[in-house]
């Protein structure tokens, strides 16, 4: 049975379940010491934010408004009225609000203003009673004076016997402390719940001139960024931890959502488990799997409130959702029937040339800096594989036990002849995973380290058939903190690493090493972005600590790191040495983008910056959660761009010739430089640019510019099969990418005796402490 088969046969099992769920509410809540589940409610209040109850005096009342008194309220009052045109008004100081209250049969539409603006029809109706609900947030505003004003609409749908509209709670996000003034040109995009149907994406062409990198800050994204990956032409997904997100879902905060990259619109995604630091890669047929994470960080957070979803052996599937309309796509898990075969925290997950996932790496429990007792020393596969004599099981890596402290989040990418680079902590490796054998590289110079916490970030560099596609990796910023050294000798004004290294992985290029430049900033933390042009964007980070929270000295909030780098840098692979960085023209952000913060190139070519929050859970202190999403347009997006009119196929073969129907920009001429980009964009998190891959391929162009023959790569070794974007560039200006698969669009081989062995040989939850097993250390 294929991997989808077999989803298709579990999936049906989960639904069945669910529909026969009498009570779609979230049941998790544990009460510190209490061990009986009660209702969840997701009202909360993020450090540095306030809380105004229903009986405030700044809530101003018009209309009949009934006051009523329980223990189940927000300071055991609440307001409610079904008169039509009662309204609430508030006036606070700050770039957010949200506004709680209670849902059930009786309960209507309301419509809510922000400063005079009509901004959403809010329906409160639910068929479970469900209190302290979470009915409209907004994090968009612009520093200063707003008021909100929620008005009862006397409108109900069908199924509600009333109009009832609650006022239980406001609390008022007052923005990020920080000392640098807000971004301009700032798009307010109200998120989430609050977009109107057939609200534009962003649009520069009329804005800037033609020869100007671009920063407009445009969405929300509901949940924190902590994990993204492109999944189709209009949709990212992002993933992040459990934690008090403003973004719900049955009745509970969410932790994963679809984010529309054309109108900002947020589907959230019902997770089962914790995908705390998890990674993530596509596989051959398109299904995303999303693997590892953490338990619950219980006794240390309101977040033990979500109840037992300990994620550290979980695979989370989603399956290919290529659709403008996402009401049907969901993540799946079920770890009784798939799981890995250990614990992983920090893991990487690489797709390789079998069009599988090889899982690398992570801790085998929460920790921070890791050690010979958390160590998960192995890799493993998904679906199972029985190489090596391990039928399904993990298989002992030397590589990882060398490189400890600093060694989560392995670097890791495809090589060309198919075998694996690694780098971890000051060393690096290539991996051949059919014969499992290691040929270490020289190790990185002058003491910097690459991986969490001394996290820095790498890529593989453009593979082109006109020198053979050979490989040339690069690794950005980093550490040279001493791993051995505890917490509290460790400071957030260390300084960061400015060097990049690279070497080309022949023999040649390994006798010569590692090749040194300076960024012109130091940053630990970066994200290194792969463009169609061939260039690279670095961008996010900061100058001067590590990465995670609460475990140094001089902690700014609970962040570990300080002194963000605002100021994106583009890098040239191909020009001189010396010459290749440059800031020239680049706006500067004021959003300090800090651990857990992620970019991506987009389908439209630009660069989507999302996250950062060096926090346990949901905090409004300096360094808090980032929900802003903030768009970096290269010069090319404002230039007449060449267009992929038809022809680009569903699944593209290896070696398959085809045809695309093009239209080049005007005055472009026959010997116009043109190239055919093929694009992984990655799994991101971390600064780990998992699976992220640019390969040219060969075409022709016929004499009219308007046909251009393509051909596939040549084998998985070159572009391991899978998703893909293709992009025409003509110039350096590149088209908007068109999602396509590689290869011949199956699933990768399923060995059902090793996936039989590995649910045999292991236990769910094996550090679960139900299970007698040591509590977990879940700081960061």
């Amino acid at each position: 049975m294929g991997i989808r088969s077999l989803l298709v046969s579990l999936a049906l099992v989960v639904l069945v379940a669910s529909f026969c769920r009498a009570d779609p509410a979230w049941n998790g809540h544990l009460t510190p010491g209490s061990t009986t589940n009660t209702r969840f409610t997701p009202y909360y209040v993020p450090p540095g934010a306030k809380s105004y109850d229903s009986s405030s005096p700044l809530l101003h009342y018009t209309g009949t408004w009934s006051e009523s008194f329980s223990s189940a309220y927000v300071q055991k009052s609440m307001r409610s009225s079904s008169e039509e045109g009662a309204a609430m008004t508030f006036t606070f100081i700050g770039t957010g609000v949200e506004w709680f209250g209670n849902q059930d049969r009786r309960h209507g539409i309301a419509t809510v203003f922000i400063d005079g603006q009509l901004i959403q029809d809010v329906d409160t109706y639910n068929p479970v009673s469900m209190k302290q609900q979470r009915l409209f947030w907004t994090f968009s505003l612009p520093q200063g004076k707003h008021t909100l004003k929620v008005v009862n609409a006397g409108k109900k749908q069908g199924e509600s016997t009333g109009t009832l509209v609650d006022i239980d709670a406001l609390v008022v996000t007052r923005g990020p402390s920080s000392d640098v003034s807000p971004a301009p040109q700032q798009n307010m995009v109200v998120s989430s719940q609050e977009f109107p149907s057939g609200s534009s994406g962003l649009d520069l062409s009329s804005n800037f001139p033609a020869s100007a990198w671009t920063l407009v800050q445009n969405g929300s994204t509901g949940v924190h960024a902590m994990q993204l990956a492109i999944i189709s032409e209009t949709h990212a997904l992002i993933v992040d931890k459990v934690e008090h997100n403003p973004l719900s879902v049955s009745g509970h905060p969410a932790w994963a959502a679809l984010y529309n990259l054309k109108t900002h619109a947020l589907k959230p995604l019902a997770m089962q488990s914790n995908s705390f630091c998890a990674g993530g890669t596509f596989l051959s047929n398109g299904t995303l799997v999303n693997v590892g994470g953490n338990p619950i960080v219980e006794d240390h957070t309101a977040a033990a409130d979500f109840g037992d979803v300990d994620g550290l052996q979980a695979v989370r599937i989603f399956e290919p959702c290529d659709s403008d309309n996402v009401d049907d796509c969901r993540i799946y898990e079920n770890h009784d029937r798939i799981r890995m075969a250990s614990p992983r925290w920090y893991n990487t997950v690489l797709r390789i040339s079998d069009g599988s996932a090889m899982i690398i790496g992570g801790s085998l429990k929460g920790g921070w800096m890791n050690n010979g007792t958390t160590n998960n020393p192995t890799i493993e596969y998904f679906p199972p594989k029985n190489i090596h004599g391990s039928n399904g099981l993990p298989i002992h890596l030397p590589f990882l036990i060398d490189t400890l402290n600093s060694n989560l989040f392995p670097i890791a990418f495809s090589l060309p002849d198919g075998s694996v680079f690694m780098a971890a902590n000051r060393d690096a490796m290539i991996y051949n995973w059919q014969t499992n054998t290691e040929r270490r590289l020289p190790r990185i110079p002058n003491g910097v380290r690459v991986t969490y916490p001394m996290t820095g970030t790498g890529l593989l560099l453009p593979l082109s058939p006109d020198n053979g596609y050979t490989p040339e990796v690069l690794l950005c910023g980093g550490s040279t903190v001493d791993d051995t050294k505890p917490g509290y000798q460790i400071s957030s004004q260390d300084p960061a690493s400015s060097q990049c290294s690279r070497i080309v992985l022949t023999n040649d290029g390994i006798a010569a090493g590692w090749q040194v430049e300076e960024m012109p900033q130091a940053r630990t933390m970066p994200d290194a972005v792969l463009l169609p042009t061939g260039d690279i964007l670095i961008v996010n980070g900061a100058g001067s600590g590590i990465s995670g929270y609460g475990n140094v000295i001089d902690q700014v909030g609970a962040s570990n790191a300080d002194n963000p780098v605002f100021t994106p840098v583009l890098y040239s692979p191909s020009a001189p040495a010396g010459q290749r960085f440059s800031s020239a023209g680049m706006p500067q952000s004021t959003i300090p983008r800090l651990y857990h913060s992620v970019a991506t190139l987009t389908p439209n070519a630009d660069i989507m910056i999302a996250g950062s929050n060096p926090n346990l859970d949901r905090s409004e202190v300096k360094y808090g959660t980032e929900y802003r999403v903030e768009w970096l347009g290269p010069p090319y997006m404002t230039q007449s761009r060449p267009q992929i009119l038809s022809g680009a196929p569903k699944v593209l073969g290896f070696g398959e010739a085809v045809q695309l129907k093009v239209r080049l920009p005007t005055g472009s001429s026959q010997s116009a430089n043109v190239k055919v980009a093929l694009m992984d964009l990655g799994y991101v998190t971390h600064a780990v640019h998992a699976n992220s891959r640019l390969v040219y391929l060969q075409f022709s162009l016929s004499n009219d510019k308007q046909t251009l023959t393509i051909t596939g790569p040549p084998n998985g070794d070159i572009y391991p099969p899978g998703p893909a974007f293709i992009y025409v560039v003509a110039d350096d200006i590149p088209s908007i990418g068109v999602k396509i698969l590689v290869g011949d669009g199956k699933s990768p081989a399923v060995d059902q005796d090793a996936q039989r062995n590995l649910l045999d040989k292991s236990t769910v939850d094996q550090y679960e402490k139900t299970k007698g097993h040591p509590k977990e250390d879940s700081s960061e």
